[in-house]
């Protein structure tokens, strides 16, 4: 700051009028300044607003309301995470097909048949790859599913950092909904089977 906003600030009387303050009018007092700001402690008020300015729930039952929301929105995330792993899950599977389908094309009999002693059954350790190959139409998809993944959490921090402990216990109720219903979806498949398509 400089001299000259320092100076201003110092033409704030007692009943609040700000001549001084850039932007302010004379007619703005302290205490509506003050209800515009952000209340920085857990509480269970109205009159927050929740992540647009022209969202701001003032009574008990809207801001019910927006609980509700909330908790569908945090069930939503976990289904966005859920389908991006079932994603994951179907290209891995669909790419060992492909490995399969090639192998036994080049006259080899399967790769079950065969013995190696590598740490991942039927990969030779000559093959074996860290990560799988560029594939433009699957890493486009797994983009946008990770930017709307990143998306939709931003939102829910947004709506914890009102401080308004009801929009907090109803985005960790909804993301345990969530879980419930859709984390075991394309998880306990990373078996030495599944990791055979980096191969």
């Amino acid at each position: 700051m400089n001299s000259n906003n320092m100076t201003g600030m110092g033409n704030m009387t007692s009943t609040g009028n700000t001549t001084g303050m850039g932007g302010m009018g004379s007619g703005t007092n302290m205490s509506s300044m003050m209800m515009a700001m952000m209340v920085p402690y857990l509480h269970f008020g109205s009159g927050d607003n929740l992540i647009f300015e022209a969202i701001k729930p003032s009574t008990g039952g809207a801001v019910a309301g927006a609980g509700i929301v909330l908790i569908v929105f945090a069930i939503l995330e976990r289904l966005v995470a859920a389908s991006r792993r079932a994603q994951e899950v179907y290209w891995m599977r669909k790419a060992s097909a492909l490995k399969s389908l090639a192998a036994s094309q080049a006259g080899i009999a399967g790769l079950a048949e065969k013995r190696f002693d590598s740490p991942v059954e039927g990969c030779d350790d000559r093959e074996l790859r860290i990560v799988a190959p560029f594939n433009l139409k699957h890493d486009v998809i797994r983009g946008l599913y990770h930017a709307l993944q990143a998306l939709m959490l931003y939102a829910l921090m947004l709506a914890v950092m009102t401080f308004q402990a009801a929009y907090i216990i109803c985005i960790v109720a909804g993301l345990g909904i969530g879980e419930m219903l859709f984390g075991r979806v394309g998880r306990g498949v990373r078996t030495h089977a599944s990791l055979g398509v980096l191969c």
